[in-house]
C-alpha cells in the first residue's frame, strides 16, 4: 500500500525523534555514552601524543639537537604522554584511584602479559645491559611504590595516601634515572660514518609544526577528559570501584598500544626493543607519572592496597629471574605462558574482590 504525501511527511518528521528516544533508552540501559566516550578520548589521546611528540621532534632538529637528547627527552616523554594526561586529568578531578589504578594496572600488563604473550610467540633474549640495568631498576621503582603506597602496611597508618612528599621522593628518583640514562646512552653513542649515517629527512615548516603540538596538545586535554569521564561513568553504571576500573580498563586501554608495538618487535627478532619498550615504560610510569601527580595533589588510594602493590614488584623480580637465573639469559616459552598465567590469575582476583 502507497502512502499519502501528508503521512510520509508526517513520518519523516518523528523519525529523528524517535531516533533521539531509542538512542536515550540505549544510554539509560546501557553504558553506551560512556564506552563511546571512553573510546573516542583514547583515540584521542593516542594521536595526540604521536602529533605533540613528531612537531616537538621536528623543531629540536631544527635547532641541531641531537638525536641522543631527542630520544631521552621527546621521545621518552612522547611515549608516556597518554598515561600522564589520563593520570593528571583523574588527580585534578579528585579521582586518585582512577590515576594510581591506570598506572599500577599498565607496569602489572606490561610486565605480566606483554611481555608474556612475546615470549610465547618468540622467546625472549636478554642483554647483559638489561639484566644489570634495566631490570632491576624496574624491581627499584616497584619497590619504591611499594613503600610509598602501602602506609597501612609499612607505618600502621588508618590509610594509604601517597602525600606530596612522596611525589617528591619519585621525582628524585626520576632525576637519578634520566642522569644514569644519559650517561649510559652517551658512552653508547657512536658518531655516524659513512656506513651508518641516518637517511636524512625532509625538514618540517615551523609553522606546521606549531599546528601539530598545538593540535597534539589539544587532543590529550579532550581525550584525557573523555577517558576520566568514560570511565566514571563505567564504574558508576556497573556497580565497580573507581581502582577496579582504572586497574583493568583504563590500564588496558592506555596499554594496548604496548602490547602491539612490543608483540612486532618481538616476531621480527628485535628482542631488545621488546624488552626495552615496556622496561622504560614502567620505570617513567612510577617515577614520572606518579610522582608529578602525588606533587600535584595527595593521591588517597581508597581500595587499592598492598596486594595489588605486591602483584606489581613480585612480577619485576619474577621478571628478572627468568631472565638471569632459570632462562640463561632467555624468557622462554613456558616462563612467558607464567607471566601470562599470573596476570590472568591477579584479574581473577580483582573481579572476586569486585563480587564480594
Amino acid at each position: 500500500m502507497l502512502l499519502n504525501r501528508p503521512a510520509v511527511m508526517t513520518i519523516a518528521r518523528l523519525f529523528p525523534l524517535s531516533l533521539l528516544y531509542y538512542l536515550e533508552i540505549l544510554n539509560h540501559y546501557t553504558m553506551f555514552h560512556e564506552i563511546l566516550f571512553f573510546c573516542l578520548g583514547l583515540v584521542l589521546v593516542m594521536g595526540g601524543a604521536n602529533y605533540l611528540t613528531d612537531g616537538a621532534s621536528a623543531i629540536a632538529r631544527r635547532f641541531k639537537v641531537s638525536d641522543l637528547v631527542i630520544g631521552l627527552t621527546i621521545v621518552a616523554f612522547g611515549s608516556s604522554t597518554p598515561d600522564l594526561v589520563i593520570s593528571l586529568t583523574s588527580t585534578i578531578q579528585d579521582k586518585a584511584q582512577i590515576a594510581v589504578g591506570d598506572i599500577l594496572g599498565a607496569n602489572i600488563f606490561d610486565i605480566l602479559l606483554v611481555i608474556g604473550i612475546c615470549a610465547m610467540v618468540r622467546p625472549i633474549l636478554v642483554s647483559g645491559q638489561t639484566l644489570h640495568k634495566e631490570f632491576p631498576m624496574v624491581i627499584l621503582s616497584s619497590a619504591v611504590l611499594f613503600i610509598l603506597g602501602c602506609d597501612t602496611l609499612v607505618d600502621n597508618a588508618r590509610v594509604d595516601i601517597m602525600n606530596r612528599s612522596d611525589g617528591l621522593v619519585l621525582i628524585c628518583f626520576l632525576i637519578i634515572y634520566g642522569y644514569v640514562t644519559y650517561m649510559i646512552a652517551r658512552m653508547q653513542d657512536t658518531p655516524p660514518t659513512a656506513g651508518n649515517s641516518p637517511v636524512p629527512q625532509k625538514p618540517i615548516r615551523i609553522w606546521l609544526c606549531c599546528i601539530m603540538i598545538a593540535g597534539g596538545l589539544a587532543a590529550l586535554v579532550v581525550g584525557g577528559n573523555w577517558i576520566v569521564s568514560g570511565a566514571s561513568g563505567i564504574a558508576r553504571k556497573c556497580g565497580m570501584s573507581e581502582a577496579m576500573v582504572g586497574l583493568t580498563v583504563v590500564a588496558i586501554g592506555s596499554s594496548i598500544p604496548d602490547l602491539f608495538t612490543s608483540l612486532v618487535a618481538a616476531l621480527k627478532g628485535h628482542s631488545g626493543i621488546a624488552v626495552g619498550n615496556v622496561v622504560g615504560s614502567c620505570v617513567l610510569n612510577v617515577f614520572m607519572i606518579i610522582g608529578i601527580c602525588a606533587t600535584v595533589k595527595p593521591l588517597d588510594l581508597g581500595t587499592i592496597n598492598a596486594i595489588d602493590f605486591g602483584v606489581l614488584l613480585a612480577g619485576s623480580i619474577l621478571l628478572w629471574i627468568f631472565g638471569w637465573v632459570w632462562g640463561k639469559r632467555t624468557i622462554n616459552r613456558r616462563e612467558g605462558a607464567i607471566l601470562a598465567a599470573g596476570y590472568a590469575a591477579y584479574i581473577a582476583y580483582l573481579i572476586i574482590k569486585a563480587i564480594r
